[in-house]
């Protein structure tokens, strides 16, 4: 059997010098040209964006990438000998078999057609070989053992009233709908897997998963710190001096709130249980601080400045400053 062989270096357009900052640099530009949604029914573009994963697969891990400079340099050597004895022990070693591909909530058919996505020549050399020596490449089939199917990832963005309540979200993975449930409580960068729901297994092995990135949208209200939510609210003058009671607007609706007499702007009143839930645990929540931001009053009519004017004495006899 012959196959050709892959430059994944002429592929990104890089040297074989570059550094691995350079080689994730060309593979992110590439990728954004190539990538289906950019290029619907393309198959020429599709090619390209599985050769350009194909390649960085390889390069971006310093390991694989030593085992293919040296298969460079020996490629020859396989090609004259044919089935020979061509010495297959560096790239013994069964690979992770899990291959990533970023492709927002719709996964599509991008991954239709051959299972691992991947062209024959990198199989034979960075697929799942069993660790032998390998005499030729007649016969790979009956020396494959079983192995986990590929998984799939996705990024899914919701805002952070969806994050606070929950959520659902629907996948198209390969033509078949999957509904997501994302409870109370999710949180920037968690991960949420569907199992056996990714590429079929290899040999009869047990199919992949899906991997499901979370993002939360920035909230121009919120701050978020683990568990615990701040969120800055407007009171007036009178209101910080006298005390009284205030409505605020909250991810959990609307409740009124004591402002202590004297409240200075910036101070923080706590409101326990009432920030974002723990995911997955029912009952539990961080906390949730209102900040105070005390706004001074204008326009002031003319008894209004008399009046403040009357307070400034006031408060200069009592404190015996000039």
């Amino acid at each position: 059997m012959t196959m050709d062989y892959k430059d994944y270096y002429k592929i990104l357009g890089v040297s074989k010098g570059a550094s691995q900052e350079d080689i994730k640099k060309a593979y992110r530009k590439l990728a954004v040209k190539y990538h289906p949604d950019k290029n619907k029914d393309d198959k020429q573009a599709e090619e390209r964006f599985k050769e350009i994963g194909e390649a960085y697969e390889v390069l971006k891990d310093p390991e694989k990438r030593r085992k293919y400079d040296h298969l460079g340099a020996n490629w020859k050597q396989y090609e004259n000998a044919g089935t020979g004895d061509f010495d297959f022990s560096g790239f013994s070693g069964r690979s992770s078999g899990k291959r990533k591909y970023y492709y927002g909530d719709d996964l599509g058919d991008l991954f239709g057609g051959r299972e691992s996505g991947f062209s024959d020549f990198f199989n034979a050399f960075f697929g799942d070989l069993t660790g032998e020596r390998m005499s030729g490449f007649t016969d790979f089939g009956s020396r494959r053992r079983p192995g986990k199917g590929t998984d799939y990832q996705a990024k899914i963005e919701i805002s952070l009233a969806e994050a606070y309540s929950g959520t659902t979200r629907i996948l198209n993975v390969n033509g078949q709908k999957l509904r997501t449930t994302i409870k109370p409580g999710a949180y920037e960068g968690q991960e949420l897997r569907i199992k056996g729901k990714g590429g079929k297994g290899i040999n009869g092995g047990a199919p992949g998963d899906i991997l499901i990135r979370i993002t939360i949208r920035p909230d121009n209200n919120y701050e978020i710190n683990g568990h615990d939510l701040l969120l800055k609210t407007d009171i007036d003058l009178y209101t910080a001096v006298l005390g009284g009671k205030i409505e605020v607007n909250t991810l959990a609706g609307r409740i009124s709130l004591n402002v202590p007499a004297g409240s200075q702007s910036g101070c923080r009143l706590r409101l326990k249980g009432k920030g974002m839930p723990v995911y997955g645990k029912t009952g539990m929540a961080g906390d949730l601080y209102i900040r105070l931001n005390v706004i001074i009053p204008r326009h002031l009519t003319e008894e209004e400045l008399k009046l403040f004017t009357r307070l400034k004495e006031i408060n200069r006899k009592k404190t015996g400053s000039h």
